[in-house]
């Protein structure tokens, strides 16, 4: 059985990370990063965010979000660090919040549960929650998607943690 796909953070945490990855696009190419934190019968709770570019400063030179493998390592050690564990990952597309083939056949985390998020626009705020892409893995690149008028079910953006 999956667990609870249910995705919480605070509304502070969302505000950070849709400005940040917003910046970090400088208006031409994707950014992303992946959200920290915890998993229990209630599903995800994110309490810390790392920037691709903090673990790959080459994570956007192709216009895409890509990670070389000495990423994971660094990303892995900084999970370690902090005793948390990858709940999602993000990144943006400059129209729609759709998954590309790529995004489909190269999940940053290829684990069945696993949540991929994709802010449209790149990340122009205000980000609404509907317009939020936000796919769940289900192993051998398939996905179950969970956006648009559903997406609320799954993303819970709370007031205070």
């Amino acid at each position: 059985m999956q667990p609870d796909p249910r995705l919480r953070l605070t509304r502070h945490m969302w505000t950070e990370l849709t400005g940040e990855l917003g910046r970090r696009t400088e208006g031409c190419h994707e950014s992303g990063a992946f959200l920290l934190g915890r998993k229990d019968e209630d599903g995800r709770r994110a309490l810390s965010l790392v920037y691709y570019d903090e673990l790959d400063p080459r994570a956007y030179d192709s216009g895409v979000c890509i990670l070389h493998a000495d990423a994971f390592g660094r990303l892995w050690e900084r999970c370690a660090e902090l005793g948390l564990a990858v709940v999602a990952d993000v990144h943006v597309h400059g129209c729609g919040a759709a998954q590309s083939r790529a995004d489909r056949e190269n999940p940053m985390i290829a684990r069945p549960g696993h949540l991929a998020l994709i802010l449209p626009l790149m990340a122009r705020v205000p980000v609404r929650r509907w317009a939020v892409g936000l796919y769940e893995y289900l192993g051998d690149h398939r996905w179950r998607a969970h956006g648009g008028c559903n997406v609320a079910r799954v993303l819970k953006i709370e007031d205070k943690p």
